[in-house]
């Protein structure tokens, strides 16, 4: 019985340290594709290539506002793919007039970097200054936080002061989420990169929407709307009954960002 018990424990061990050693390979997805706004419906975007602090190039695509006075659309994507395959989702913003900047991060499309917490809030910050180089005031802003784009969302919404907070299938942390997929470990002790939006969202000034589908497998729900009762007014959550994790635009996602942004920051 005890040589059982020793096995079971030298197992878990294991287990446990492979876990802790490819966390970032289970947390993010990169990609070296380069994708052509042209070639996903977007033909009206530019590919930009941003520079960071510490010497990255990342890939994004951008388009200016219709109009002076249009919102402008700083979107944070999620942890796996590329920007061709928010092209759909962000194309209501687009005809909306919105100007948009679909952000990349350092670990995809040749930009050089691996990623890391710290990494994708440098990369966030870089982003946010691109548009301000454009002439685009904070007020006028509207970041988007789509899942693990959540944490660089809400970090820059905490460090200028924006018009509009817009978080799709958001949580409370990393750690936590990984806690509940990872119950039998001590997931939430392993975790580099927690992303621990709880503790930053209170500080958020700007209007905050949430969307969240209430059959997410890969961030259930109850994250989102933790969250949610953690944001400060003015706030607005959506939780589509139906909608899953990657499927929320399915369920009326830009309708319901464009009237809250209608509402939040004024028709012009």
């Amino acid at each position: 019985m005890v040589g059982i018990i020793a096995w079971a424990l030298a197992i878990y061990a294991g287990l446990t340290g492979v876990l802790f050693v490819a966390q970032r390979n289970l947390m993010y997805f990169p990609s070296d594709e380069e994708p052509v706004p042209a070639e996903f419906g977007v033909g009206d975007m530019s590919a930009e290539r941003i520079e960071t602090p510490d010497g990255y190039r990342l890939l994004a695509w951008w388009r200016a506002p219709a109009a002076p006075d249009k919102p402008v659309m700083l979107y944070f994507h999620g942890n796996a793919g590329h920007l061709g395959y928010r092209a759909g989702k962000i194309r209501p913003y687009l005809d909306a007039g919105y100007g948009v900047l679909l952000a990349g991060y350092r670990y995809n499309a040749g930009a050089g970097g691996s990623p890391s917490e710290e990494g994708l809030y440098a990369d966030a910050r870089a982003a946010a200054a691109f548009v301000a180089a454009k002439g685009v005031p904070d007020r006028q802003l509207v970041v988007y936080g789509e899942s693990i784009g959540s944490g660089p969302a809400v970090k820059v919404a905490i460090e200028r002061k924006v018009g509009a907070v817009v978080l799709e299938a958001p949580f409370t942390s990393i750690a936590e989420v990984a806690q509940s997929h990872y119950w039998y470990m001590p997931a939430k002790w392993l975790l580099w990169d927690k992303f621990d939006i709880a503790a930053m969202i209170g500080k958020v000034e700007a209007p905050i929407l949430v969307v969240h589908g209430a059959r997410d497998g890969i961030v259930p729900t109850k994250f989102g709307r933790r969250l949610f009762e953690l944001a400060p007014e003015p706030k607005e959550g959506k939780f589509p009954s139906a909608a899953g994790h990657n499927d929320l635009h399915e369920f009326g996602l830009a309708r319901i960002v464009i009237e809250f942004l209608d509402r939040r920051m004024g028709k012009p």
